[in-house]
């Protein structure tokens, strides 16, 4: 399951630095939401696509998820760890952000999609 798990993570990562948002958008369930640190829900694939989208544009990139636990509900699962990526920060410089992430994720078939994705 953890494995399973952090496979997905991998590939959430080499979807959003190689700027592919339909398959990120893919990794979303129809009436998944994405709580961004301080902003507005997002629901949908669409709308969360638009959102990772917009970070890309603005020169968000290397995104590095780290899974540090995962606990098995059956066909939900609860995942949390460390996320990391590099973007615009003062005076034109690259500045590092990073902090905790929570994903609530249910099973698709083999694998599994996003219902709830946060961070601070």
């Amino acid at each position: 399951m953890t494995g399973d798990v952090r496979a997905a993570a991998e590939r959430w990562d080499a979807a959003f630095n190689g700027g592919d948002i339909g398959t990120l958008s893919a990794y979303y369930t129809v009436d998944a939401r994405v709580v961004p640190a301080g902003g507005a829900p997002l629901v949908g694939p669409d709308a969360i696509g638009k959102f990772f989208a917009d970070l890309i544009a603005n020169g968000f990139r290397g995104h590095k998820i780290t899974v540090e636990n995962v606990t098995d509900k059956g066909p939900i699962c609860v995942a949390t760890g460390k996320w990391q990526l590099s973007g615009p920060g003062e005076g034109g410089a690259t500045a590092q952000f990073g902090g905790n992430w929570v994903n609530v994720l249910e099973r698709d078939g083999d694998g599994w999609r996003v219902l709830l994705h946060t961070w601070n």
